[in-house]
């Protein structure tokens, strides 16, 4: 929607121009675009109980049919409250979307490898938001106005098309498979993605699958958040996480920097053609971006590529903040200072691409035991919509209000979410699915460390889970029985080696 949102035929016919110095066109502006995510809230709720009972195939076409006819209803519309409503309705079907196309990958990726394949599909992903983004540049060139904000929403409905022609081709979860009975069918789903440990992975599902079906009452959405049983209760714990890292990823500040790209480089002191040009090649890199995630996020973990994630972008919000202040002032070195500002926005976007993007989508279809998957997605996008949701309609008071204090804020929030990844978020990189179940059953303190202590005190044998586990009993044995012989290298004092021990055990290194 950033082209559109300029075009003055669409704002004309909307009723909301012009925008700059009119709070209430301005407000308007911003909920069109954020009552998008009311519907994905709903859509996601939807989904999550459709690929629970039918199938994550028979949910993910389901909302390609509702996003089709949204697309439809938004390349036609006529005024404000058509827009809204076709809005809602697209909303409704890429919500039910989300919430299930994470899920279904993490059911049929081999554990190793959850990471890297979630990023492979963020990577197109990216492609398609680039490509829409080029789309919309070239339409605008259009002289007939009407055409140039109507055509690029109407080509949603060719690429959603392709998607519904090729996704009855895809395999169904083994998990989803073994849950409504059918072993067999499972059985050659993981054969035709796995090279080894078929019959192996196979019974860890099916004991999983039995030892759910005696939790069938907690899948309801309303006793995930209002617990009465134990097991409901570490559901809740999960809910939680998964909602509350889906808002941080909003307040890290993405939807600022990409949906409102243009804003930000014109208040930097560029003209409206060249912000929309360099709007462009900031998603270009920023699809690039997320190919580092292919061969880091299994390698690092989650924990570490959050936390550090985020430092680096606070730091970048930082100087690019600070160069935004002295670009918005007239001078012979203001073109500089812009240039400055663009440098930290392209920066800051890649290292989001490589650190932010995937992971809060992969870590809730981790999280949640197979029997409430789907439901878990459908949490992790209500947390993603109410995020994207409050950060889209806001935003455009905040650049005409503080101006280069956007990035300011968005240092500090940056900053903000920090310790809630390091206190809170168990790693779950390299633990096959059903394995994660252990650590919501066997702790119940809030706090991670205070967690894999109480884990730790029960016996078991994968009990730091501030650390990306190995894939080994002989491993943990041998380092437990090593740390208590005192049989290591020798302790180095100084406050770096502390920090860096320190580090090593919250899995940041």
């Amino acid at each position: 929607m950033s082209q559109v949102n300029l075009n003055e035929d669409y704002l004309k016919l909307m009723g909301i121009y012009p925008t700059t110095g009119n709070s209430r066109n301005l407000a308007a502006l911003g909920g069109i675009v954020s009552v998008y995510y009311g519907g994905s809230l709903i859509g996601a709720l939807f989904g999550g109980t459709i690929a629970d009972r039918s199938g994550r195939i028979t949910a993910i076409i389901l909302g390609v049919i509702i996003s089709i006819i949204g697309a439809i209803f938004q390349a036609s519309a006529m005024n404000i409250t058509w827009m809204c409503c076709a809005r809602i309705v697209t909303g409704l079907g890429v919500g039910a979307i989300d919430a299930v196309i994470p899920v279904w990958s993490s059911e049929v990726s081999p554990h190793q490898a959850r990471g890297s394949f979630l990023a492979i599909e963020f990577f197109l992903n990216i492609s398609g938001l680039s490509l829409a983004y080029w789309i919309e540049i070239f339409t605008s060139l259009n002289h007939n106005q009407a055409m140039a904000w109507r055509t690029p929403l109407a080509l949603q409905v060719v690429f959603l098309l392709v998607i519904l022609v090729l996704v009855p081709f895809f395999p169904e979860s083994p998990r989803w498979l073994a849950k409504v009975g059918r072993v067999s069918e499972a059985r050659t789903v993981l054969q035709a993605t796995r090279r080894d440990g078929v019959e192996a992975e196979l019974s860890a599902i099916v004991r999983s699958v039995i030892h759910d079906q005696q939790n069938t009452e907690n899948n309801r959405y309303l006793r995930m958040i209002f617990p009465r049983t134990k097991s409901q209760r570490e559901l809740r714990r999960r809910v939680v996480l998964s909602v509350w890292l889906q808002i941080m990823q909003e307040l890290v500040g993405i939807g600022v920097v990409t949906v409102y790209a243009i804003d930000l480089i014109q208040g930097a002191g560029f003209s409206q053609d060249q912000a929309k040009l360099l709007a462009g090649f900031n998603n270009l890199s920023y699809m690039f971006s997320v190919l580092f995630a292919v061969f880091t996020l299994d390698r690092f973990g989650r924990r570490s590529t959050m936390v550090w994630g985020a430092a680096g972008m606070a730091v970048l919000l930082l100087a690019g903040g600070i160069l935004d202040k002295y670009a918005q002032t007239a001078g012979p070195n203001q073109r500089a200072y812009g240039g400055g500002v663009v440098a930290m926005t392209f920066l800051y976007t890649g290292t989001f691409g490589a650190t932010w993007l995937v992971t809060p989508w992969l870590y809730p279809t981790e999280l949640f035991p197979t029997y409430v998957r789907a439901k878990g997605g459908a949490w992790s996008v209500v947390g993603w919509s109410i995020g994207n949701g409050i950060v889209t309609m806001i935003t455009p008071f905040l650049f005409q209000a503080i101006e280069y204090g956007v990035l300011l804020l968005l240092f500090g929030l940056n900053i903000f979410v920090i310790p809630f990844i390091i206190l809170m978020y168990p790693e779950t990189s390299g633990r096959p699915l059903e394995q994660i179940d252990d650590f919501f059953s066997n702790a119940t303190s809030w706090n991670v460390f205070t967690a894999s202590k109480q884990i730790r005190e029960k016996g078991c044998t994968d009990y730091q889970w501030t650390r990306k586990y190995q894939g080994g009993i002989e491993h943990s044995n041998a380092l437990s029985m090593t740390q208590a012989s005192g049989d290591v290298e020798p302790e180095r004092h100084g406050w770096v080696n502390k920090l860096r021990r320190r580090a090593s055990d919250a899995g940041l290194m």
